[in-house]
């Protein structure tokens, strides 16, 4: 088990969850990747992961019901979570749920730079 803090990338697009996910391990967490919004949702059930980077279009459940169940659940209220989006509205609908809402496309560097802020807050 590593001693590094969890982050869940909830990301459906191969490329972006592996670009994410590199940009997490370079800010020193141990990343783990979910394509699917079920999957996600029963996952999060029994993790507490420090940060969770959130597509808001993802089959199976989307992405605003699994913020709203993160936010709703009480093992996830210490979770910083980073929305990402294409969906410029949708973006500014989930501004106050979430930590940060980033448009895409995102860059590695943008993104290993926040997290490696949350890292450090």
């Amino acid at each position: 088990m590593s001693s590094l803090p969890l982050a869940l990338i909830i990301e459906d697009d191969e490329d972006l969850s592996f670009i994410f996910a590199e940009a997490l391990r370079a800010a020193n967490f141990e990343a783990e990747i979910i394509r699917d919004g079920r999957q996600a949702v029963e996952r999060l059930v029994s993790v507490s992961p420090t940060v969770i980077v959130l597509d808001l279009h993802l089959p199976g459940v989307i992405g605003t019901e699994i913020l709203n169940r993160i936010r709703s659940a009480a093992h996830l209220q210490a979770a910083r979570v980073v929305v990402t989006t294409a969906d410029a509205r949708l973006a500014e609908q989930v501004e106050g749920q979430a930590d940060f809402v980033l448009i895409k496309p995102i860059s590695f560097s943008l993104l290993r730079d926040l997290a490696a802020r949350l890292a450090r807050s």
